[in-house]
């Protein structure tokens, strides 16, 4: 069975009209005869949403209780029996009530296509897996619901609904995403004008990212090599000279002109596997073009102007950035260079803008990235001038007569045999010493036309010429060798320190160190292997690359042993022996670099035991005189009410039995915080979640503060929230005791509350001295007590105590400056209105 294709209506922020598109969509296909059927539409009471299902047919819901409450999901099996050609799948990242076919509501949607059913589904940009740091960044909300990246770059279309922001807070003013009562505070929060600009640029940026994705694959489906200059694309082609930053900065200006411009930086190294350029300027240049919003590539090929342009029109660039050349004006015999050959081959269809800069006529100085080998076309050549030169130089003196002189003629014949060397090495060389002899001894050597030779100084004259040209030819081959083993001791120097600096710097991270070495060596992946004895199976610390994952250093191309139970390994294509040397300071990189992460995180622990040492050692200082201080005032009272000597009164006894209560309480009190702060600590607090109202929970959690110190402003009407009874309690009354103890003398305390979109704020106001702005993080740390308060009055808990209960039952606890003077406490919660427990916050439910 044929799977079936997924549409996704893609939005910015709930109530920019995804439902109201799908289901316009649904309309349109059951006008064309479609069988398509809604198998789950979220309307969230909005009246014209709610018209649109007119018409349509609706598969019945799979109603489930969670926690003594009634919710409806998708009925997988309905719709499967039901097996119509399209299905309605509203809000993809939704996640379903426990108890259900699957967890997340893109899983049912995959039951679906599988079964050959088309889906039409909705979901919001702040709900894609890896856009949830960004998201909360820009709104200060995190998405617990999310959807994974790849489930909806699979979609077979996706479709963006847009809207302005303008547009969209009209939409919200008018009542038709929200209702009244809650129109003003979404306005104010999650739906600012800056909130809903962020957010419309995130969904415009996927999408055309996803658009550029169908072309490139369309490109490479059909063959099409010609460039579509639908998107403004600079390659900007590096040397690993120190002009590439002044090219990338002009890359940067140029992609700003044109919205949406992108910037490539890339490389192009020889085959040879090592890089000619510095390592450090490299490094350098890459970090510049990152941070400039570009990517860096690095490319390895001979011909350094065509893979130049395979890679722009690879990536359907637009533009070509290079550097002016920074050869001598007498290098140019030696050919154009490259700037002016991918200007030539370029074609019209692709820009190509040379920038000058410093280093334009300094020279480059000798090639470092030619290897110990030969090219091809090089020893080619050397096999035409050694060869088919004596024998042209032959027939052009055999033309004006007998020669120059064999003196002269021996010269000539010796310069070819020279260039024969520069160019081939020294097998040409050798062939051309040869055939140049017989060549001199028939042409020029009497008797004429012979291979005889009649006058025996001539002989020796060949002779001679045969064993110079020789001796020539193994001295430049000599030489030549020479200078590539220089460039290749070079560049493996600047390798080398590389390595070193980034041991002293401890800056590189396992996985760009293997990149580094897939990308030096030209390999396809690269992994680090470990095991912890010689018959454990091996695991991966760290890999690069694309290729698939290499399981045992056996399975690699290349392996190298680190030690007795570590090996790094390469796939891609077997190196030569002298490569290896690198290689193995690779490794032993690598090694250093695994074994600083474990220290690293080691330490990490190290730190954490050492914080854990810290309040022991405060809760010990703190309760040494904490404890002590109620202790010594229940001996004392009943020390005196046990004592016979005096006779007390009942209003003494009263008196006496009151203080002995006060003590025990504030001893229970210090002891709870104490233990609530030990349950954080160690992360064994499970809290009880249901749903609750306010009004039941807050007024309970006053009993330890005196009567008429608080003013309860709680609205009947505000939605219930999804809490930890108990723990909400110890939280609030821990809030509002501390600010009714540093409230001034006949002073009351203001706990009010108000619904925000889906959630629910609490705020204990009190009119103390307030706190600094730098101190208001501390407070919130155990043991810590603000400005003069005296000893005996807590051991600096409640604040902490109050924090990490509110985080462990999903809120927020933050402290504000009272306007006017004073200390606000902000306690956030979720609520449970529109989404069963355990679901989003404000965006996640509010999805059309």
């Amino acid at each position: 069975m044929a799977r079936g294709k997924l549409r996704i209506y893609l939005g910015s922020a709930p109530g920019v009209g995804k439902t109201y598109a799908m289901l316009s969509e649904a309309h349109r296909r059951v006008e064309r005869g479609t069988d398509c059927v809604v198998a789950f539409v979220e309307c969230h009471s909005r009246p014209r949403t709610e018209v649109m299902l007119h018409g349509l047919e609706q598969v019945s819901r799979h109603e489930l209780e969670y926690r003594d409450a009634a919710f409806t999901e998708m009925d997988v099996d309905a719709v499967l029996a039901r097996s119509p050609a399209v299905a309605l799948v509203d809000e993809l990242a939704h996640t379903n009530v426990p108890g259900s076919r699957n967890e997340k509501r893109w899983q049912d949607v995959e039951e679906l296509l599988r079964a050959g059913i088309d889906v039409v589904s909705t979901v919001n940009i702040q709900h894609l897996e890896s856009l949830g740091d960004v998201v909360e960044t820009i709104t200060g909300v995190r998405q617990r619901e999310t959807v994974p990246d790849e489930v909806v770059r699979r979609a077979d279309q996706i479709e963006l609904v847009d809207m302005s922001p303008q547009a969209l807070r009209r939409r919200m003013a008018h009542g038709n995403i929200y209702a009244p009562d809650k129109v003003d505070a979404a306005l104010s929060n999650y739906f600012r004008p800056g909130n809903l600009t962020a957010l419309r640029e995130l969904a415009l940026l996927w999408t055309a990212d996803r658009v550029d994705a169908y072309l490139q694959e369309y490109r490479s489906e059909h063959d099409v090599s010609t460039i579509w200059q639908a998107r403004e694309r600079i390659v900007v082609g590096l040397t690993g000279g120190p002009e590439g930053r002044t090219l990338i900065r002009r890359a940067a200006r140029m992609a700003t002109k044109g919205a949406g411009g992108e910037i490539l930086a890339v490389y192009v190294s020889r085959s040879d596997g090592l890089t000619s350029a510095s390592p450090k300027e490299l490094a350098v240049q890459r970090t510049l073009v990152e941070d400039l919003g570009g990517t860096y590539h690095h490319v390895v090929g001979d011909d350094v102007p065509e893979a130049l342009l395979e890679f722009a029109r690879g990536v359907n660039a637009t533009q070509i950035v290079l550097g002016a050349s920074r050869r001598r004006t007498w290098q140019y015999v030696f050919g154009p260079g490259v700037s002016s050959t991918v200007a030539r081959d370029s074609g019209p269809d692709l820009d190509v803008h040379i920038v000058t800069h410093d280093e334009v006529g300094t020279g480059r100085g000798l090639p470092v990235a030619r290897g110990a080998r030969l090219g091809r076309s090089r020893i080619i050549a050397g096999w035409l001038v050694g060869l088919a030169g004596p024998m042209l130089l032959a027939l052009l003196l055999n033309s004006v007569g007998q020669g120059l002189g064999l003196a002269n003629d021996m010269l000539l014949f010796l310069t070819l045999t020279v260039a024969a060397a520069l160019l081939g090495g020294l097998l040409p060389a050798l062939a051309s010493a040869a055939f140049g002899s017989l060549l001199l001894n028939y042409y020029f050597t009497p008797p004429l036309h012979h291979f005889t030779i009649a006058d025996p100084k001539n002989i020796v004259a060949i002779v001679i010429f045969f064993g110079v040209a020789l001796a020539v030819a193994s001295v430049v081959d000599l030489a030549a060798s020479r200078t590539h083993q220089a460039a290749r001791l070079r560049a493996e120097s600047e390798i080398l320190s590389f390595l070193a600096g980034s041991v002293l710097r401890g800056d590189t991270s396992l996985e760009a160190l293997l990149e580094r070495v897939r990308t030096t060596f030209g390999m396809e992946s690269v992994a680090l292997l470990e095991r912890a004895s010689d018959v454990d199976p091996w695991t991966c610390a760290g890999r690069a690359g694309d290729a698939r994952p290499l399981v045992r250093p056996e399975d690699a191309d290349v392996d190298m042993p680190v030690g007795d139970h570590m090996a790094l390994a390469l796939s891609g294509r077997v190196l030569p022996a002298q490569d290896r040397r690198v290689l193995a300071a690779f490794a032993a990189q690598a090694a250093v670099v695994l074994d600083r992460q474990r220290l690293v995180g080691e330490a990490a622990q190290a730190r954490e035991l050492a914080e854990g040492n810290r309040i022991r050692t405060a809760l010990l200082a703190a309760v040494s005189h904490d404890l002590r201080t109620p202790l010594a005032g229940i001996k004392a009272a009943v020390t005196s009410l046990r004592s016979d000597d005096v006779a007390w009164s009942e209003e003494d006894e009263a008196e006496l039995l009151a203080s002995i209560e006060e003590g025990t309480d504030r001893l229970d009190h210090l002891v709870g915080n104490l233990l609530d702060m030990s349950r954080l600590q160690t992360g064994t607090m499970t809290p009880l979640m249901r749903e609750v109202d306010l009004d039941e929970v807050v007024p309970m959690a006053l009993g330890g503060v005196p009567e008429g110190s608080v003013v309860l402003d709680i609205p009947e009407d505000l939605p219930m929230v999804y809490v930890d009874p108990g723990l909400l309690e110890r939280s609030v009354a821990n809030i509002v005791e501390n600010a009714v103890k540093y409230s001034p003398g006949g002073g009351t305390v203001l706990v009010s509350a108000s619904a925000l979109g889906e959630r629910v704020e609490v705020r204990i106001v009190d009119r103390g001295p307030g706190v600094p702005d730098p101190e208001k993080d501390r407070i919130f740390e155990p043991f810590q007590r603000y400005g003069d308060v005296p000893r005996g009055s807590g051991v600096g808990l409640g604040l902490a105590v109050a924090r990490g209960f509110t985080e462990a039952i999903g809120g927020t606890l933050a402290a504000e400056d009272t306007p006017g003077g004073g200390m606000t406490m902000v306690l956030t919660l979720r609520t449970t209105v529109g989404h069963p427990p355990g679901g989003p916050d404000l965006p996640a439910t509010a999805t059309p």
